[in-house]
This record gives C-alpha cells, sequence and structure tokens, in this order.
C-alpha cells in the first residue's frame, strides 16, 4: 500500500496504530463477539468505555472536580447555539472577537440566541492576517463572558497567548484542543469537536465549570448540558464509534507520545521547520505575522493563482493530499494536527524544494 501524506484540515489524519486498533476491534470489541458499533450505549463496555474517555480528557486537560465534561454530537457548530443559552440568559451582554470564518459563524448563531452581543475585530482591515494583543481587548463591565476561537483552521493564526479580560472565556479549541497545554485559569468553558486531534467528526467534549451553569432556564433537554451532566453523556444514543477512536487517540496520546508537554514540543517542532522552509523560499510566503502563525494550519501561496494550482496538482502527483486552501481564501493550507508526522513535513519541504527550481 503506498504511503500518502495527509494535511486535511478535517477531518485529519489519524496515527497508523490507531488505524490498526480499530481493524482489530472491528468485529469484536473487547472479546465480545460484538462490534463497538452493534453494542448497546447502555451496554457495560460502552458505559465504561464513555467513562474511561471523559477521565482521560480530564486527566491530560488537569480539569479538577470543579469541571464537568461531558461528550456530545453536532460538531463545534453546535456549541455556537449551546453554549451561550447554557452560560447566558436572553438579553445578557456577551462579547466575541471575531478573527475569521469559524468565530464568523459563532457571532451570526449567538445573535439568534437573543443575546445583547458585542463584536471584535482587528483582523478584517489585514485579511484577518494577525489577532488583538492578549491586552488590546476590553470587555463589557457586566458582560458574561468572552468567546475567542483559539486556532483559525481558514486563516491560519492562533493565540499564544489568551487574551486578559476580566469577563471569563469561552474558548472554541475545535482545531488545537490536546495539540498543546492551553492555561485555563479564567476559562469557563472549552469546546471542541474531534476529527482535527483527537479522533473522528461526531463528537464533541464539551468541558465546563459547574459555577458558570445558570438556573434552570426551561431550555430544551437535548440542548440543555444538565441533561447530558445527569446522564453521564449518555442521556440519548451517543456516537459510540467516534467514541470509541477518541478513546484510542487518547491512549496514544499518553502512552506512545509521553503526554501533552510532549506533543506540545513536537508540534512546535513541526511547524517550525515549514515555517522556516517557506520563510527561506523565494517562490512560496506566509501572510500571517509570526507571532499569530498557526502551528496547526499553515497558510502559504506563490503569489499566483495558476502556480498554486500547479503546486497543488504537484502535491497531489506526489501522495500528498489536503494542501489546497479553503474555498474562501485559496492559496496552500496544510494541517499539522496530532498525527502529521515530521516524515510528512519533510517530504512536502522536499516537493516544494524541487518545486521551487522549475518555477
Amino acid at each position: 500500500m503506498r504511503t500518502v501524506h495527509n494535511f486535511s484540515a478535517g477531518p485529519g489524519a489519524l496515527p497508523r496504530s490507531v488505524l490498526t486498533q480499530v481493524e482489530k476491534d472491528l468485529f469484536s470489541y473487547r472479546d465480545t463477539g460484538v462490534s463497538v458499533m452493534e453494542l448497546s450505549h447502555r451496554s457495560a463496555p460502552i458505559v465504561e468505555l464513555i467513562n474511561d474517555t471523559t477521565d482521560r480528557f480530564r486527566a491530560l486537560l488537569e480539569l479538577d472536580d470543579k469541571w464537568e465534561v461531558i461528550l456530545l454530537q453536532g460538531g463545534g457548530s453546535l456549541q455556537f447555539v449551546m453554549a451561550p443559552l447554557n452560560l447566558s440568559m436572553e438579553g445578557d451582554h456577551v462579547d466575541y472577537v471575531d478573527t475569521g470564518y469559524w468565530s464568523q459563524r459563532a457571532i451570526k448563531e449567538v445573535g439568534r440566541c437573543h443575546r445583547d452581543v458585542h463584536v471584535f475585530s482587528n483582523g478584517r482591515p489585514g485579511n484577518y492576517d494577525y489577532l488583538p494583543g492578549p491586552d488590546d481587548i476590553k470587555t463589557r463591565q457586566d458582560a458574561r463572558y468572552l468567546h475567542i476561537c483559539t486556532n483559525n483552521t481558514v486563516v491560519g493564526t492562533q493565540w499564544h497567548q489568551l487574551p486578559r479580560v476580566d469577563a471569563p472565556l469561552v474558548i472554541d479549541a475545535s482545531s488545537d484542543l490536546l495539540s498543546r497545554h492551553i492555561p485555563l485559569d479564567n476559562v469557563n468553558c472549552l469546546y471542541a469537536h474531534a476529527q482535527k486531534n483527537s479522533g473522528l467528526a461526531g463528537v464533541t467534549v464539551v468541558a465546563v465549570r459547574k459555577s458558570a451553569l445558570l438556573p434552570d432556564q426551561g431550555l430544551p433537554y437535548i440542548l440543555d448540558y444538565r441533561s447530558h451532566i445527569d446522564q453521564h453523556s449518555n442521556y440519548h444514543t451517543p456516537p459510540v464509534f467516534s467514541i470509541y477512536v477518541t478513546n484510542l487517540m487518547l491512549k496514544w496520546l499518553e502512552y506512545d507520545i509521553g503526554g501533552l508537554d510532549m506533543m506540545s514540543q513536537l508540534n512546535t517542532e513541526k511547524s517550525q521547520i515549514l515555517y522556516d522552509a517557506i520563510d527561506n523560499s523565494d517562490l512560496f510566503s506566509c501572510p500571517v505575522i509570526q507571532k499569530d502563525r498557526s502551528q496547526m494550519n499553515v497558510v502559504f501561496s506563490t503569489g499566483s493563482k495558476e502556480t498554486d494550482a500547479q503546486f497543488i496538482a504537484y502535491c497531489q502527483e506526489n501522495n500528498m493530499t489536503g494542501v489546497a486552501g479553503h474555498r474562501s481564501r485559496g492559496g496552500m493550507r496544510v494541517s499539522l494536527y496530532n498525527a502529521v508526522t515530521l516524515d510528512d513535513i519533510q517530504a512536502l519541504i522536499d516537493s516544494m524544494h524541487t518545486f521551487e527550481q522549475y518555477n
């Protein structure tokens, strides 16, 4: 089987060892004789799987008993609605930072929740190629929270220091959760879908401070965090197979990589060698200012749509997939999620050098 270097922005690459374990378990999970996709979500093996997965998230995120962790469906997009519904009341002031495509989606949704929304945006004049500084944002005195997207997959920026504000933070960490340590001292809620760094599409992890949950507002049960907390992420049929793959990813991160510190060091190394190759190139360039460059999603271009298309085709011919930029921006984007290896990146850099020689 040929080796393909997968730089897809999501769903992202999975480690070979995880895929091998999935193959082994496919027809009989834990010697039950039944696939993990067939077992009842109320059965002991699946209840244990869900509990073990939330426990592993707790350990990796260093969460104490002041936090609840739940596994939900609907992707990060559903949390654009669930977070404001559970963490604020109708008419409350909520503040958001617009840093590009996905934060804009969150802002549109919270506006439908009948909250008083104030939007900070430093990105639009520069095409979102930089972020506000950690002290540049001043939240409203009575704001329930400030919402940010910690890593912006489309434009290639990442908050390396969270905003220092009076209001607690709600963070969409969908594309950099478990890629590094994220300080949670002033965070009330963190959510992330799994298909970037921690599994498959279909499951979303939500960590929320107990103190941030407001009194019962009569929400539909399916949208109320308490429903899922009370039922231990088993309020209705959960995405069992996606949770199972996430569980394998968390074990891989702990046992194969050596934990979050080692993963963070590896991701720093991976991104740095690629940025160095881009910065030292006479053909390729990255528009994002250095202090805000993402370790997860590297955007770059040749400056020519025609040459960009030729390079993307060249990568495809050389067994590299997921190199094309987001449809809203063009150019190139390569995603360096946890399962992407140094060998993958070196293959890309070698292709960049070869392509540049002929262009």
